[in-house]
């Protein structure tokens, strides 16, 4: 087994997960993810923990979706009690095929995801943290090669995540004594200048721990929940939702609500999300990039938002982390993230103050208000 393997399963349950001895884990293996979840379990029993093992790939779920044509039972109980009762969830991913779930009627899906709402919430009451392990699929649709693929995640996974954490820190004291957050991106193509309030909420410095209330690893961001949104923003990093590519999706804001929208390729997987709920039409998450070790775009949601100087919007549920006690937050059956690249031409100002410039922050060499 490559020893990179092995100090990535050390990485997610002693340093994401903080796994306790006699912790109650369920450990979801997607199909590609067999060698992670050895060294995983391994680790684990070397914690003292229990553990209950599931399996998770997209083409079971589309056979079960395709043929299912009936409604869907709410929160059944029975899988409802194993998160309920469960202290920690490990989420290893690692499909074997990135469209694997592509033709499942988006009703179907829409319908299931709803039915289903209080088993996610079960489960983000756990410790849980979800990574990936590098599957051939996964470099296929990055446009790599297998050991270059491999390489990338890990330089993005295996970090000083101590060190990053603090050097996040700076960005979320920036946001939490914020009020007003505006992206501004010059194209002769697309337009965005986008307003949102961040005014009474924290943000969360995500260093890949559940002790930074951060639940992804590899990690690297700083998010917030935003409500008030006005303007337009267009989205110009592909990516795969719902297994279907999305390209240069453009959305309007209105009094926080999407009023328009269009997108280059993939408009009418927006359209499916946004017709979810009433709070898919909302944005549940602002975040911001700040994973040096992630250095291109691979078309995977986990690696892509975290890379330094972009920035991802969330239509759809907000994390109970950023909102006041007490306050609840955009509720929606779905979160779906779509990045923009504020690599070139690109600022975030926080209350008017530039923090992030042509995709350098403003403590580091290089800025330029």
């Amino acid at each position: 087994m490559d020893e990179r393997i092995r100090e990535h399963a050390e990485v997610l349950v002693e340093w994401s997960a903080r796994v306790d001895p006699g912790d109650d884990v369920v450990l979801s293996v997607g199909e590609g993810a067999h060698d992670l979840a050895v060294a995983v379990a391994e680790r684990l029993g070397d914690r003292g923990a229990n553990v209950v093992t599931t399996y998770s790939s997209s083409e079971v779920t589309r056979a079960y979706l395709r043929a299912h044509e009936g409604g869907f039972e709410s929160d059944p109980d029975y899988e409802r009690a194993l998160y309920e009762r469960a202290d920690v969830v490990l989420a290893l991913k690692g499909t074997n095929n990135t469209a694997g779930a592509a033709d499942v009627p988006a009703d179907r899906r829409q319908a299931y995801s709803r039915a289903r709402q209080g088993i996610r919430e079960a489960r983000l009451d756990t410790d849980w943290v979800s990574t990936q392990h590098p599957t051939r699929a996964m470099a296929q649709q990055a446009g790599m090669s297998y050991e270059a693929y491999r390489e990338f995640v890990y330089d993005a996974t295996l970090r000083d995540w101590a060190s990053l954490a603090d050097e996040m820190a700076r960005l979320k004291d920036v946001f939490d004594h914020g009020n007003e957050v505006r992206i501004v991106r010059e194209s002769p193509n697309a337009t965005t200048d986008l307003s949102m309030s961040i005014e009474g909420r924290t943000a969360v410095n995500s260093a890949a721990s559940v002790a930074y209330d951060s639940h992804n690893l590899p990690s690297g961001e700083v998010f917030t929940a935003p409500h008030a949104t006005e303007g337009e923003v267009t989205f110009d990093v592909p990516m795969t939702v719902n297994g279907s590519q999305v390209r240069d999706v453009r959305l309007v804001f209105e009094d926080g609500v999407v009023t328009d929208y269009e997108a280059a390729r993939g408009e009418s997987v927006i359209g499916d999300v946004l017709d979810t709920d009433d709070g898919a039409k909302r944005l549940g998450e602002l975040g911001v990039g700040m994973n040096r070790g992630i250095d291109r775009i691979t078309d995977n949601i986990l690696f892509d938002e975290k890379m330094g100087g972009t920035v991802h919007l969330a239509l759809g549920r907000a994390y109970d982390a950023c909102l006041p006690e007490g306050e609840a937050g955009n509720d929606s059956a779905v979160h779906v993230d779509l990045i923009t690249d504020l690599r070139e031409n690109g600022r975030l100002l926080v209350d008017d103050e530039p923090v992030l410039v042509n995709g350098k922050f403003r403590w580091e060499d290089g800025f330029e208000a």
